[in-house]
């Protein structure tokens, strides 16, 4: 087994080294939401502080209640003891691994996973700590997130004929690293393939209110049409920028089954993290009843999120890549020509004119496909006052320094074909920036 730091943390830290030196990175290689903390969720959290026991391992009754209202308002009836809260939905999805495929009382390997090419850096990692061979398999051409579902139906087949057990299939909806939504009909086929193969789909759903292209195909939830096989992964890291205090939900099948699996969830739970952070579930709570305050919050980030990825993936266009419009969340994965792998692209965009994303290896994508995963929502400001200015006003991108960071941007990009540092790369901070 070889697990080495997760490359989006990786490449956090290192662009913040970087930064601390007095280098300008434009920092796109980072999946984090961008925002303050809502001052009610900050209130909640201060309210709560006293709030020090370990509680329910499944997590807080109110929370559990919320959770199920939101899924239920999203015409998903859920029953909250079916809910399970964890510190963060990555915790989940890991516990979750572990618990797929045992039997009630008795332990065994959850079997191999079918997950898409590309997806998020994590999955095939966390499979790899617990025994799992990931099975890639490439999503539809434009679409992300949702493996292509003939080739799941092939590829599993063959993995069985040559005596693997694989037992599950996880999607992401919508996509990271392509920020791409899955069609409607993908999703069903994909759901009769894992009927007819008895799979289990794990649909990572931590992006869902943040669909923000008017144009896009409705969101479906393999939980819609293939309720008695669907876990369904949440969280509030990404639709409210929440990622530091780490808490995420798990909605299970309301089956015998669905129930088996909530015991062993438990039972793994209960000997890695015990039960989420008290005062955090609290305020998470309040955040899945959907106050309208915290509707509004939502709403206002999903505006500045389509603006600014838009933006973003405009100026790679007209740099001569292949990109496809931004329709969730703030990421993007464009293809640029001249290079012979997404290595080459992203180590030339950091080192020779000072832009830092992720390459398409990160997320189990072919070396010689030169597409690399852009995060664009570290583009808001680096104070609490900037992201605030951009996240309500009425147009982001004549901030100031939101346009110095896309001039920037686009200036780089413009240099990829020349052997010299672009202008903006040679230019320095005055002083370093401010790690993240």
């Amino acid at each position: 087994m070889h697990v080495t730091l997760s490359a989006t943390l990786a490449a956090n830290e290192d662009i913040a080294r970087r930064r601390r030196s007095g280098e300008r990175v434009l920092h796109l290689a980072f999946g984090e939401a961008g925002l303050p903390v809502h001052p009610a969720l900050l209130a909640r959290l201060a309210d709560a502080g006293a709030s020090n026991g370990y509680g329910e391992v499944a997590g807080l009754a109110a929370l559990r209640e919320a959770a199920a209202g939101y899924w239920s308002r999203r015409e998903l009836p859920t029953d909250p003891d079916l809910v399970v809260c964890g510190p963060g939905s990555k915790s989940l999805l890991f516990g979750l691994l572990v618990a797929i495929g045992a039997d009630p009382g008795e332990w065994r390997s959850p079997g191999d996973m079918v997950l898409p090419m590309p997806s998020w850096v994590s999955y095939a990692a966390q499979a790899e700590i617990v025994g799992v061979r990931p099975i890639l398999v490439p999503t539809p051409a434009g679409e992300g997130g949702v493996p292509d579902p003939d080739q799941v139906r092939s590829a599993v087949l063959h993995a069985r004929a040559q005596g693997r057990t694989v037992r599950s299939v996880l999607v992401t909806l919508p996509d990271n690293p392509t920020g791409r939504l899955a069609r409607p009909e993908t999703v069903r086929r994909l759901a009769e393939v894992a009927r007819e193969l008895d799979l289990v789909i794990i649909s990572d759903e931590i992006y869902r209110d943040l669909v923000h292209d008017p144009h896009a195909t409705p969101f479906l939830s393999p939980a819609d049409v293939a309720p008695e096989r669907t876990v369904i992964t949440s969280g509030l890291s990404k639709s409210l920028a929440l990622g530091g205090w780490r808490i995420g939900v798990a909605r299970l099948p309301h089956t015998p089954g669905g129930w088996a699996l909530r015991q062993r969830l438990l039972a793994v739970a209960s000997e890695i993290w015990s039960a989420p952070a008290a005062p955090v579930q609290h305020a998470a709570a309040y955040a899945f009843a959907e106050p309208e305050e915290i509707v509004e919050r939502i709403d206002d980030s999903r505006r500045l999120h389509a603006t600014v990825a838009r933006a973003v993936a405009d100026r790679f266009a007209r740099a001569g890549a292949k990109v496809d419009v931004p329709q969730g969340g703030f990421y993007l994965y464009p293809q640029m020509p001249g290079f012979d792998s997404s290595d080459e692209l992203a180590r030339t965009l950091l080192d020779r004119h000072g832009v830092g994303v992720l390459p398409g290896t990160a997320f189990g994508d072919e070396p010689r496909s030169a597409r690399v995963r852009v995060a664009t929502s570290l583009l808001y400001g680096e104070t609490a006052e900037q992201r605030l200015a951009a996240l309500h006003g009425s147009d982001p991108l004549s901030l100031p320094w939101v346009a110095e960071s896309l001039d920037y941007l686009e200036e780089a990009l413009g240099g990829l074909t020349t052997k010299e540092p672009s202008r903006a790369r040679r230019r320095m901070f005055l002083a370093p920036a401010p790690a993240r």
